[in-house]
């Protein structure tokens, strides 16, 4: 069982590499629509931000409601990087712990 461990320790980190890296996007993408630095009625932004609200709002929006009002500052995503990267290395750990 070892060698599946390991590579499913793999997968399972790489997925949890993609899914902060797509948060990254998504927090950065926002900022650059809501600053009008990029136009968000451009056909590919649109697209891509529409995926991304689809992945990531509703792993917000519960963040979000327990979160006290802050004036206008979002801090929700950091608490999601927090939340994933902490699910990534106990996974990781449990998948390297069954080699």
């Amino acid at each position: 069982m070892g060698g599946f461990a390991y590579d499913l320790a793999w997968l399972v980190d790489a997925v949890f590499g993609v899914l902060t890296f797509g948060l990254l996007i998504y927090i950065i993408l926002g900022l650059l629509v809501s600053f009008a630095v990029v136009n968000g009625h451009n056909q590919v932004i649109s697209i891509v931000m529409g995926a991304l609200y689809r992945i990531f709002e509703p792993l917000l929006r519960p963040i979000r409601n327990l979160l006290p009002n802050l004036g206008g500052i979002d801090i929700s995503p950091v608490f999601l990087f927090i939340a994933l990267e902490f699910a990534s290395r106990i996974l990781v750990r449990l998948l390297i712990s069954l080699a």
